[in-house]
């Protein structure tokens, strides 16, 4: 900033004056530090998926994830009614015709995260690009939306293991999102979350009690209850994952045996072993299926 020279006889000497004036820059430099400034856009081209990360400063950056998991959709079993109402979903949107905000909820370890994935592998080349946000920077959601809105590619705003406790500010961001208010819509960008929770908010025995009967003899959820479904309404493409049985665990534990170079008798081999892993871990999800394999895999040169 060029000072002034400012002359004794106007009461206000030039030392005087400079020192106010260096004061007043430092305080706009501390200033220019916390006021948040506008999410700057990255360069594309460096990568087909993105991280939405706040740093300590408050300012929120998109980060490149620079190896995405190549995950294919025929790498995926026993889910194929799920896997066909997403794809054709996916498909919709990056061809430019109309399409739903998806929600996937069910149990753990059934796949609904590595799907999301397996579609981004699928159409990438036609486009589709996505942006990973965590449920507490739902809040950011409209800043992301005006820094895609004139890109030519096509966004899943993608938020994994999606759940809201009572009073969390980012539920109410979400829920003008996905009901497409002037702040937050855009037809390159759709939101795809993955759930636990059929209607992403916890949900307690109490509330049973607000739903009424009418004269007719419907039953008609309380208010608490209404503004619960309300959210999870607004997706509008469900897909429902279930538990597998032995036999579909079976099916998911070949293919990723499979997938990691084991040969048929190998495969045929580890089926009791398989079994057992899962008994172990109390569970039959694909999760436990890809660990089981990576462990039979891996000690084999033990």
């Amino acid at each position: 900033m060029e000072r002034l020279n400012i002359k004794k006889g106007t009461g206000l000497m030039t030392s005087d004056f400079v020192g106010l004036i260096e004061r007043a820059e430092r305080v706009m430099e501390r200033l220019e530090q916390i006021v948040p400034k506008p999410l700057s856009a990255p360069d594309w081209s460096q990568a087909v998926a993105w991280r939405y990360r706040k740093r300590a400063s408050g300012l929120g950056a998109l980060e490149p994830v620079r190896h995405v998991a190549k995950l294919k959709l025929s790498d995926l079993k026993e889910i194929d009614d799920q896997k066909d109402k997403v794809v054709r979903n996916t498909r919709q949107f990056v061809e430019g015709r109309p399409a739903n905000n998806v929600l996937l909820t069910g149990a753990r370890g059934t796949g609904k995260s590595s799907l999301i994935r397996a579609c981004l592998n699928a159409f990438q080349r036609q486009g589709l690009r996505l942006i990973e946000v965590d449920k507490v920077d739902m809040n950011d959601l409209p800043d992301i939306v005006e820094l895609v809105v004139d890109r030519p590619e096509k966004f899943i705003v993608y938020c994994d293991d999606l759940s809201f406790e009572e009073g969390e500010p980012g539920y109410k961001a979400l829920k003008s999102a996905l009901d497409g208010s002037i702040g937050a819509s855009s037809s390159n960008l759709l939101v795809y979350a993955t759930s636990n929770r059929r209607h992403l908010l916890p949900e307690t025995m109490k509330e049973n009690l607000t739903y009424q009967h009418t004269e007719d003899g419907e039953l008609h959820p309380g208010d608490v209850v209404e503004e619960k479904i309300s959210l999870s309404e607004r997706f509008g493409l469900w897909a429902s994952f279930y538990p597998f049985n032995q036999d579909e665990y079976l099916v998911i534990t070949a293919q990723w045996l499979k997938a990691l170079g084991a040969s048929p008798a190998e495969i045929k081999a580890a089926r009791p072993q398989a079994l057992l892993w899962a008994l172990e871990r109390g569970s039959r999800s694909g999760r436990v299926a890809h660990q089981f394999a990576l462990d039979f895999m891996g000690s084999r040169g033990a």
